[in-house]
C-alpha cells in the first residue's frame, strides 16, 4: 500500500459561535475566535490517499488529477470566503477546523472512491501552531 499526499493552500473567514448563545458566552467559549466581525487565516489542506502503484503508469494517482479534484470541490468553494456564509459543504456547522475536516472528508472521499483509491486522511494546518488530522469514521 502506497500513501500519497498533496498540498492545497486557501485563504478563508470565519467566526466560532453559536447562535444561541450570548456574544458574552460565545467569547467565555471560543475566545477572540469568536469575534462578530470575523477573523481569517491561511490554511494548509494536506489530502493523502492511498492505494496500489499503476503498473501501468507508476503512480498512485496522477497528482494533477488529485490537484483539479481538490480544487474543483473544496478549495475553489472556499478560497478567499466566509466559511460560516458563503461555503455550501459548511452550512449548519460550527466553522470549527474540525468540522471543516470533517466536511472535506465528507466531500472528496465519494470522488476519490470513483478513481479506484482510498481517502485516508484529511490534515488541515490553521496556523503554525494549530492543525487537525481527520482519518474518516
Amino acid at each position: 500500500m502506497l500513501y500519497l499526499t498533496r498540498r492545497e493552500t486557501f485563504n478563508a473567514a470565519h467566526r466560532l459561535f453559536k447562535q444561541e448563545w450570548s456574544d458574552e458566552k460565545n467569547y467565555r467559549v471560543y475566545g477572540k475566535c469568536s469575534n462578530p466581525h470575523w477573523h481569517g487565516h491561511n490554511y494548509e489542506l494536506y489530502v493523502t490517499v492511498k492505494g496500489s502503484l499503476d503498473p501501468e503508469t507508476g503512480f498512485v494517482i496522477n497528482l494533477k488529477l488529485l490537484s483539479k479534484i481538490i480544487k474543483e470541490h473544496v478549495t475553489d468553494k472556499i478560497d478567499h470566503m466566509n466559511i460560516n456564509t458563503q461555503v455550501d459543504f459548511m452550512k449548519e456547522r460550527l466553522a470549527s477546523t474540525e468540522n471543516l475536516a470533517t466536511a472535506i472528508w465528507e466531500v472528496l472521499d465519494p470522488e476519490i472512491r470513483l478513481l479506484g483509491i482510498e481517502l485516508h486522511r484529511i490534515k488541515i494546518v490553521e496556523t503554525e501552531n494549530n492543525y487537525i488530522e481527520y482519518y474518516g469514521n
